[in-house]
């Protein structure tokens, strides 16, 4: 008696993405989401913006606005671009070795006279 064998086509290198965004891209917003309810406590409370309480606007719709904003700002860009430009900012600045240093004035190794 022979199986029957179904074909099952997976593609592990499918991006797996929710309104478009990526998992890390999720994180920044629920970041975004966090600083903005910290900041939010420290905020005058007869304060509004379009209505309503400043606190509000800043817990819940600062984050709801940032997920459009990544959806466009990511629009074109390789997989995992949002990690790269936060790494490249945080990272120390590598100069060139070739180029002059401002701060030397006299060579840093003195050649051997004969």
């Amino acid at each position: 008696m022979g199986l029957d064998i179904t074909p099952l086509h997976r593609n592990l290198h499918t991006k797996v993405t929710f309104l478009g965004l990526e998992f890390e891209d999720l994180i920044v917003v629920l970041a975004l989401a966090a600083l903005m309810n910290l900041s939010a406590h420290f905020v005058d409370s007869n304060a509004h913006v379009f209505g309503m309480p400043l606190n509000v606007f800043l817990e819940f719709v600062v984050p709801f606005l940032a997920v459009p904003f990544l959806i466009l700002f990511k629009y074109g860009k390789p997989r995992g671009y949002l990690m790269d430009l936060l790494r490249w900012f945080i990272a120390p600045r590598a100069w060139c070795a070739l180029g002059r240093d401002s701060e030397l004035r006299e060579p840093y190794i003195l050649e051997e006279e004969e």
